[in-house]
């Protein structure tokens, strides 16, 4: 079982930038490949990013590529999303999850363990 509790959220101008955290209650959390994944109000789930088991490769959905940043720190079961130039559109609860096969998958049916999400908002 692998719990993951998401940090992190909260209301930021548009421009301006959020760190959001991840951890997990895991021993073996660097066999897990890791997603963000975001919900805006009347939307569905979708994709943000994700990392592999050991960081070196990471997805990216395209609305915001060059803008965000997935990282992680196995020795610390943590793994990062660092949002920068943030939009209005970019308002919405984000959820990390845990997948534990290999590859880098955008669909949250992949995903085996997820957070409870943070609020993120973004004022214009």
């Amino acid at each position: 079982q692998v719990q993951l509790v998401e940090s992190g959220g909260g209301l930021v101008q548009a421009g301006g930038s959020l760190r959001l955290s991840c951890a997990a209650s895991v021993r073996t959390f660097s066999r897990y490949t890791m997603g963000w994944f975001r919900q805006a109000p009347g939307k569905e789930r979708e994709f943000v990013a994700a990392i592999s088991r050991d960081g070196s490769s990471t997805n990216y959905a395209d609305p915001v590529k060059g803008r965000f940043t997935v990282s992680r720190d196995n020795a610390k079961n943590t793994v990062y999303l660092q949002m920068n130039s943030l939009k209005s559109e970019d308002t919405a609860v984000y959820y990390c999850a845990a997948d534990s096969s290999y590859g880098l998958s955008y669909r949250a049916s992949t995903y085996n363990y997820w957070g409870q999400g943070t609020q993120v908002t973004v004022s214009s």
